[in-house]
């Protein structure tokens, strides 16, 4: 996998948050087709904000399928591509929060898909990195308005 993160990672923008930064290591991954780091310091201004820990996990993995699908043969019949299958991608970034003030971590979780039919990487490589970079840019752009919203619940 190409999937490397340099460390420190900046942040994107969030209410609170003042030019956030995450040093990190590369950290055990939970399954031999992914890569996982965790976040071991902080930077800018983060009250509140707690680094990695057993109790309290920080950390972002990527994973890639196992084995991958290709596409199948053209029907001889028809001329087209019966199913195609799907080549399925995730990054997850866990991060322990407080459910309640003296209370136990609990994990909070956010994960993105991505499902590719097999095929499309060497058909329409463009295609896909547009989508990718659509993506993650709209994630970037609305990251504290996104946040604001699991905050406040107004979307």
């Amino acid at each position: 996998m190409t999937v490397s993160l340099t460390s420190p990672v900046t942040g994107s923008a969030e209410t609170s948050l003042t030019s956030p930064t995450y040093t990190h290591v590369a950290d055990q991954a939970p399954d031999v087709n992914a890569k996982q780091y965790a976040v071991t310091a902080l930077g800018g201004t983060q009250t509140g904000v707690i680094v990695h820990s057993v109790a309290a996990p920080f950390t972002v993995s990527a994973w890639r399928p196992e084995t991958f699908k290709v596409l199948p043969q053209v029907n001889p019949v028809t001329g087209q591509v019966g199913s195609v299958p799907m080549n399925t991608y995730k990054v997850i970034t866990r991060k322990g929060v407080l459910p309640l003030a003296g209370q136990n971590y609990a994990i909070a979780r956010m994960t993105t898909i991505i499902e590719i039919p097999a095929g499309s990487d060497t058909a329409d490589p463009a295609n896909l990195r547009a989508m990718q970079s659509m993506h993650i840019g709209s994630l970037t752009q609305v990251s504290s308005g996104l946040g604001d919203t699991t905050i406040a619940g107004v979307l």
